[in-house]
């Protein structure tokens, strides 16, 4: 199993963002609660 390392940023627009390093992931989500859920279901959804 590898890991990927999300780089987590606060939005100018408000919320957050998030992408993966040497990964085509990014996403974004309001509440840092909200990033984990969705790297998460990145993660998943790319293996």
């Amino acid at each position: 199993m590898s890991e990927i390392v999300f780089l987590v940023e606060e939005a100018t627009e408000g919320g957050f963002t998030a992408r993966a390093l040497g990964h085509a992931i990014f996403t974004e989500g309001d509440a840092f609660d909200q990033i984990e859920e969705n790297a998460r279901d990145a993660d998943t959804a790319f293996p």
